[in-house]
């Protein structure tokens, strides 16, 4: 039976493992410790961790403060506080001086499920990638988020890590290593890049799968690492499958798909379909019905990736 873990689950684990190696680490959190996973780092460190309660904005320039006095600063929340609610703060305090803040922030998309469309934030990886200094980056399993958590931690500069809420199966190994900057051929084809995020890197292996029964190899790549983005791995995938269907629990503007277009735009043309949240916002319902509702589901993914086949050259 396959192993479920939330990545905000191996968030909460990866502060423990991180605390002894960072004397000089500062965990902060909104009121919402049970739910983002800082809630052991609180109860066994308490002389580092502090709940600066319902004010996010304040968390924010909190955490710029202490970065300045040379804390390795965690401030964590839902992303639609994080990157809706204190993003001046986030632009003017932390990025504008690239302090060594990392915002883990956790509930974003339609993941988020029966919270509804005031929690289901699709729009914090565009509003993130506009600022500079920001660097932004979206795991997919347990894995990949502790080396997401720790690699932010020992990386100078302020990041914005996006780690989803719902339980997911493990797709590395223990022994992987997590690099910024770096995205990861999970599968390889020849027919069809798939190329996913966050929560979508498993739909599109699940996908991929489905498509093989029909005769279609679909290479699989987790763009964990959004800004800065692997340039190489993709074009590399496009110039051997001739076009990329993109994946992302976001909306259809300023993420994932709109960073691939603009790459392959200025460097390898190549046929695109992004698949995300359209021009709308969520409501509640479970993931499984939310994903198949807007389109975002295995079968919505199989029947696209073969509608873009047939408009290869």
């Amino acid at each position: 039976m396959t192993t479920l873990k939330a990545p905000r689950d191996a968030f909460g684990e990866a502060l423990i493992e991180l605390h002894d190696l960072y004397p000089n680490l500062f965990v902060l959190c909104a009121d919402l410790a049970t739910a983002v996973k800082t809630k052991q780092f609180a109860e066994t460190f308490p002389d580092r961790f502090l709940n600066v309660g319902i004010c996010e904005q304040n968390m924010m320039s909190f955490a710029a403060g202490l970065a300045s006095e040379n804390f390795i600063v965690i401030a964590s929340t839902f992303s639609v506080f994080a990157a809706g609610r204190a993003f001046d703060q986030v632009r003017q305090s932390i990025a504008f001086d690239s302090y060594n803040v990392k915002i883990m922030a956790t509930h974003q998309g339609l993941s988020v499920g029966a919270d509804g469309a005031i929690h289901q934030c699709m729009e914090d990886i565009a509003l993130m990638r506009a600022i500079p200094n920001m660097k932004i980056l979206a795991p997919s399993d347990e894995m990949s988020t502790k080396g997401a958590v720790k690699t932010a931690v020992a990386t100078d500069g302020a990041f914005y890590v996006r780690i989803g809420r719902a339980e997911m199966p493990k797709l590395y190994d223990d022994s992987f290593k997590f690099e910024i900057g770096k995205s990861y051929v999970l599968r390889e084809g020849k027919d069809i890049t798939l190329a996913g995020t966050g929560i979508m890197v498993y739909h599109a292996l699940l996908a991929a799968e489905e498509l093989r029964k029909e005769g279609v190899t679909a290479e699989v790549i987790d763009c964990s690492s959004i800004k800065p983005f692997d340039e190489k791995t993709l074009i590399q995938s496009v110039q051997k499958t001739g076009c990329v269907l993109s994946l992302e629990d976001h909306s259809m503007y300023g993420g994932l798909g709109s960073c691939i277009a603009e790459i392959l735009a200025q460097k390898n043309p190549a046929p695109l379909k992004i698949m995300a949240i359209k021009d709308l916002f969520g409501q509640s319902g479970s993931k499984e019905e939310l994903l198949a509702a807007y389109g975002l589901d295995k079968t919505s993914i199989v029947s696209a990736a073969k509608d873009l086949i047939k408009t290869k050259k």
